[in-house]
């Protein structure tokens, strides 16, 4: 029986990517505050920013903790879609 937790990203609590959601259930605290110590982080001096976004490419989804290749190939596609799906919404309210 294999007892090792791993730190995986959570699918469905997420806001951008599940980095927060994931982290905060491998630590058994709230994942808001995970989520405002990011971007108190981001907005100090940018490294909250740099970290989460490296945290999305290492750590594996919850559904799909495979090879280190595998999980970076599937972190790269969900940040293409999300970049395209802002780039959607911003043309569209310009658009209007």
């Amino acid at each position: 029986m294999d007892t090792t937790r791993r730190i995986t990203r959570s699918r469905t609590d997420r806001m951008v990517a599940g980095v927060a959601g994931g982290l905060a259930a491998y630590l058994n605290i709230d994942p808001m505050i995970l989520r405002i110590a990011f971007v108190v982080l981001a907005l100090i001096n940018g490294f909250g920013a740099v970290l989460y976004l490296a945290l999305w490419l290492i750590v594996p989804n919850e559904d799909n903790p495979g090879v280190a290749r595998d999980n970076l190939s599937v972190a790269v596609g969900e940040m293409q879609g999300m970049v395209e799906d802002l780039v959607a919404r911003v043309r569209s309210a310009f658009q209007r």
